[in-house]
């Protein structure tokens, strides 16, 4: 009987440290983080585009500055998840990449470089938490906020940009570009 019990505890033990994802889960974490990386930047490009509209540079880096962190927060507890937009060159401090976001950075970039197309990844954290990460490339209508100085990116617009984010380091991008990634931290299964 103690060997039997002995069994039961340590296959249990076994099992709470699983340090891998099968396939099925690995697909299943892809779609979901893709499902909730599109819609959250849906609704962050959404309201972008309209305060672009409705007031101009200003009103947009307004938005950013003061918005984008609250709504991406709200976005993450209605999926009951964590999420962030991290990058190498920050602009919001705030958004500073941890550990392993900056070691999934540089994977992106290793593979631009080696011509390898980026593709969403899944990966356990140190708690043994699912991770979905996925590149966020630069597109044509970023370059406004996010291009060269005195190409894309105006003089009066960096100044608009500076005076929010004094210590921006996100310009200098093409279109194409890694510009950062979706970080998404789900619970443990």
């Amino acid at each position: 009987m103690n060997q039997l019990m002995f069994f039961l505890l340590f296959s249990m033990l076994l099992a709470s440290c699983n340090t891998s994802l099968s396939d099925k889960e690995t697909q299943a974490y892809k779609e979901k983080g893709g499902i909730i990386s599109k819609s959250t930047g849906a609704e962050l490009s959404g309201t972008l585009t309209n305060k672009m509209k409705s007031g101009g540079l200003v009103e947009a880096v307004e938005f950013c500055n003061t918005a984008a962190l609250p709504l991406t927060q709200k976005m993450a507890d209605s999926f009951g998840i964590e999420i962030k937009r991290t990058s190498l060159k920050t602009r919001n401090p705030l958004n500073k990449p941890s550990e392993n976001e900056e070691i999934i950075l540089r994977e992106f970039e290793a593979n631009i470089e080696k011509g390898i197309p980026l593709e969403p990844i899944v990966r356990l954290d140190q708690h043994g938490n699912p991770n979905y990460y996925a590149p966020v490339l630069v597109e044509k209508k970023c370059l406004i906020c996010h291009g060269t100085l005195d190409q894309e990116l105006s003089r009066a617009a960096d100044s608009i940009i500076k005076s929010h984010y004094p210590n921006d380091l996100a310009t200098g991008f093409k279109e194409g570009d890694l510009r950062g990634i979706w970080s998404i931290a789900f619970s443990k299964p």
